[in-house]
């Protein structure tokens, strides 16, 4: 009898170590959270951690309705969905995991090497038409943009386009990785993607945010030096009465190890 309740006892202690968590939002941190969600089980095998794309306000919702343990974001938490999470009695937590560099991509064959702020607003917002506008060829320009349920899409919005509104019938993308297929694809495309989705399959436009007196590419070593203007955190939420839950995994992204893995997907570290 007592072998049987020892073994009850140690079965019962290992079912309380064993721990899942659900990572669910932003498909710029994908590629962070999985890789993370990888090493951090490796290093803790009895750890489970799922992650899950969607966009930054898909995470949040989930975070919300109590379907995710933490949400990924590539923008911050708005007014109206804190007052969600404080009207069911719970307070949010945010963290800074890593940075980005938002990165204007078109084709690879497109002439055009340099935009200013005012002629990506002019593209995205439907009143420059045509690619010889901007010193290219003459050709239809053809905006894709990420759907709007994305922190991308409006941080896009708020950067670049200084909040007007996206052209009518803009291409939407449910995913990054659509808008580069999309771009790598479209002769005349043009299109906004996470530093780390650059592949040769599309070109990286230099940007200037000053009038056109200084372009800057999009890279690591220019996004951290803040020389690249595009930039901005990604975050991690969490309700703060899961704490106990999600802090291990945080801890481990914030740690030497996880920062190298943002650095090895093609991020910016936090430190």
């Amino acid at each position: 009898m007592k072998q049987i309740i020892l073994a009850a006892i140690i079965s019962a202690g290992a079912l309380s170590v064993a721990c899942a968590q659900r990572i669910k939002g932003s498909d710029t941190m994908l590629p962070i959270s999985q890789r993370e969600a990888e090493s951090y089980m490796k290093a803790n095998p009895r750890q489970t951690v799922t992650v899950i794309g969607g966009g930054s306000g898909v995470g949040i919702s989930a975070l919300i309705e109590g379907t995710a343990d933490l949400a990924q974001s590539s923008r911050k938490m708005k007014f109206d969905e804190k007052k969600k999470l404080q009207a069911s009695g719970k307070a949010v937590k945010e963290v800074v995991a890593a940075f980005d560099a938002l990165a204007v991509i078109v084709h690879p064959s497109n002439k055009v090497q340099d935009l200013t702020r005012e002629q990506l607003e002019g593209i995205f917002t439907g009143k420059i038409k045509n690619w010889k506008e901007v010193g290219g060829s003459d050709q239809k320009i053809i905006p894709y943009a990420r759907e709007t349920s994305s922190g991308t899409y409006e941080f896009f919005k708020e950067s670049v386009l200084k909040n007007k509104s996206y052209m009518n019938g803009i291409m939407s993308m449910p995913a990054t990785g659509a808008i580069i297929q999309s771009v790598s694809q479209t002769g005349g495309a043009v299109g906004y993607v996470g530093l780390a989705y650059l592949n040769k399959g599309v070109k990286a436009i230099r940007v200037s945010y000053d009038g056109g007196k200084n372009f800057v590419e999009p890279s690591v070593a220019n996004a951290k030096s803040k020389a690249y203007p595009i930039s901005r955190p990604l975050f991690y939420y969490y309700i703060a009465q899961s704490g106990d839950k999600v802090m291990p995994f945080i801890s481990y992204v914030l740690s030497e190890a996880g920062q190298k893995v943002v650095a090895d997907v093609g991020f910016i570290t936090v430190k």
